[in-house]
């Protein structure tokens, strides 16, 4: 599984409409907006990185009211809730 975080500036008054429609999107698990250099972070799960390439030029990108975007491929993911789980597998609190 291949995960990535898709970073997006968007046309200030479609930053909803974008937002909606990338969710939409196969592939995407999440979109948040945020504050700072970019306006929305997507969280893409696929199976390979041919699907994250579709998901991102095919679907993403074509998206209207995206000015750009900018794609981060996940190699590790540390993240206490993961950890949690995976430690805790078998056991009873």
């Amino acid at each position: 599984m291949i995960t990535a975080i898709v970073l997006l500036n968007v046309q200030r008054d479609k930053v909803d409409a974008v937002a909606e429609s990338v969710a939409d999107i196969d592939g995407v698990t999440e979109v948040f907006s945020v504050a700072g250099r970019y306006d929305l972070a997507v969280i893409v799960r696929v199976k390979d990185n041919d699907r994250l390439a579709g998901v991102v030029t095919k679907g993403i990108r074509k998206v209207e009211g995206i000015e750009k975007s900018e794609t981060l491929i996940a190699f590790q993911v540390y993240s206490r809730h993961d950890l949690e789980r995976m430690f805790s597998i078998g056991f009873k609190s």
